[in-house]
């Protein structure tokens, strides 16, 4: 099941169910998918059982899926990407055995054409290319091996970051906040089985194919999470209960053959140069920049659609 939400002039939009080919569309017996959500086994089984799309459907019409959440907490479950930064900093962190994890901004997310307004070219304006779950609600406590039962969404991401204020923050000790503007979704949400072999052991095993500017950046592979979205979960709800359509992100998807497939972010393609080259050579983006994400199946097809956006001046 293909789920998306189209924008009406509310907060939230209104949610539909997109046909096979991502040409068309149709209502479903709830207004947005946060009700959808929450009512998830009441009428999951209706809209599985559509099979006729009347409405046409522009992918640029679309919101996020979730143009809003209650919470959206972001993970950094790729080892290579986080190996690589603790080499460029000179870092040892305390190893815990536990996912990294922070809890970002969630009252707005982009949708997957529209424009990011930041406010400064100097902040280190960076883009980075994830995967994310959307679950229902999670009781507090839930272990790993019942956490995929509660994962009902699958999507793309763009989490946006602004560089030169991320290590700052993070020095405080208290973590990120201006660091962090709202992130990026793109158009489709889809249930597991839409993915078929690309999802495995909780992990989405597509290519994330990033261009910049209108050339390749990287295209890594999700399958290499050291903790799958099941641990993610798990993580997020050891002392909380999380409502349904809570967010939970793979964090900047990286394989540890980056040299090869190229990165999600800018951030680690310039942590390359420093180790290579003893420093940075690729500046962050500036005004007018564009960024293009998409995750690939074996066939080709892309089954979250396509993040395509520009960075302006807010």
């Amino acid at each position: 099941m293909r789920l998306a939400t189209l924008r009406d002039g509310t907060a939230d939009g209104r949610v539909v169910i997109v046909a096979p080919d991502g040409t068309s569309c149709a209502p479903v017996p709830v207004a947005t998918l946060q009700q959808l959500l929450e009512q998830w086994d009441i009428h999951a089984a209706t809209c599985r059982a559509i099979a006729e799309f009347p409405d046409p459907l522009t992918p640029q019409a679309l919101a996020a899926p979730l143009p809003r959440a209650w919470q959206w907490l972001d993970g950094s479950a790729f080892d290579s990407h986080g190996a690589l930064m603790d080499q460029v900093f000179g870092i040892s962190p305390e190893r815990t055995g536990l996912p990294l994890m922070y809890q970002g901004l969630s009252d707005r997310f982009y949708g997957p054409y529209d424009d990011v307004p930041l406010p400064s070219e100097a902040l280190g304006i960076d883009f980075e290319g994830e995967f994310g779950v959307i679950v229902d609600a999670v009781p507090m406590g839930t272990p790993a091996e019942a956490a995929l039962n509660h994962v009902r969404l699958i999507v793309q991401i763009n989490d946006w970051s602004l560089r030169a204020l991320a290590g700052p923050e993070m020095k405080t000790g208290f973590g990120w906040v201006q660091a962090k503007p709202a992130c990026s979704m793109a158009g489709i949400a889809v249930t597991p089985d839409e993915l078929g072999d690309g999802w495995r052991d909780g992990r989405v095993c597509l290519d994330l194919l990033v261009d910049w500017n209108g050339a390749r950046f990287g295209a890594p592979n999700g399958a290499a999470m050291a903790f799958g979205f099941h641990e993610l979960v798990a993580h997020a709800a050891r002392t909380r209960s999380l409502p349904a359509g809570t967010i939970i992100g793979s964090g900047t998807v990286s394989n540890a053959d980056f040299r090869e497939v190229g990165s999600t972010c800018i951030a680690e393609r310039r942590g390359i140069e420093i180790v290579d080259e003893g420093k940075p050579r690729t500046d962050f983006m500036r005004f007018g920049d564009t960024v293009r994400m998409e995750a690939r199946q074996a066939d080709g097809r892309a089954p979250f659609g396509t993040i395509e956006q520009r960075v302006v001046k807010a």
